[in-house]
């Protein structure tokens, strides 16, 4: 008996892949029952059917809401039901996105962030005082400890002084008693800062041996070795 195979690649598109074939075959046949009361019923049973297939989609927030939608979507809105939401518009399936502005402004290092420029261009706006000498210490500390997050090997203090003078265009500078934070000390606090990760017992699968029987506490003499 020769039977030809259905492979998917000749079946029809699935509208949403998660809910499986069966899904989209039993929307599809709610679509032709024409008793609408029946219609209904069947369509509030496909919900609870898709809401079991698609756990996930209980995480958000109106669950429900979109279980609905995801029903019209999958009849291609030729479902008329008595929903308890409005079918979503088709039009709002093929929209896209509002397109997210960013910032045009050119990073000249950027190992070291936005952030670190923000605070330079802040300190800048500074009195000269102890507010901004310390406001600049930190800085500079802080280039230091993102610069070792990328690179261990080749940091140095003057190279950290000249990325400074770069990015404050020669606006900040450090004073001549200034000291960085020792490399060692960097790396140290960052090592404490990791999470502690627990590894696996070692003793968990070694035998233990059994107690050694105690003859002492035998009133009897029992078991006790000839």
């Amino acid at each position: 008996m020769n039977e030809q195979i259905e492979y998917n690649t000749t079946r029809e598109m699935m509208f949403i892949p998660e809910y499986g074939r069966n899904v989209q075959r039993m929307i599809q046949y709610c679509c032709t029952i024409e008793d609408r009361e029946k219609r209904n019923k069947a369509a509030k049973f496909i919900i609870n059917v898709m809401g079991q297939l698609n756990p996930s989609v209980k995480e958000s927030g109106d669950f429900k809401h979109k279980l609905w939608d995801h029903l019209f979507i999958i009849a291609d809105f030729k479902l008329d039901v008595d929903a308890p939401y409005p079918p979503p518009p088709p039009l709002s399936l093929s929209t896209k996105p509002e397109h997210l502005s960013y910032h045009d402004k050119a990073i000249e290092y950027k190992h070291y962030g936005k952030n670190i420029a923000l605070m330079i261009e802040k300190a800048t706006a500074y009195e000269d005082g102890p507010e901004k000498d310390a406001l600049v210490k930190a800085i500079a500390n802080h280039m230091k400890k993102s610069y070792l997050n990328w690179n261990r090997e080749s940091v140095n203090d003057e190279l950290i002084e000249k990325h400074l003078s770069v990015l404050s265009k020669d606006l900040l500078k450090l004073n001549q008693d200034f000291r960085f934070t020792h490399t060692n000390d960097i790396l140290a606090q960052n090592q404490k800062r990791k999470p502690f990760r627990q590894g696996p017992d070692r003793n968990f699968n070694k035998q233990q041996s059994p107690p050694k029987p105690n003859f002492n506490n035998n009133p009897r003499g029992r078991n006790k070795p000839q």
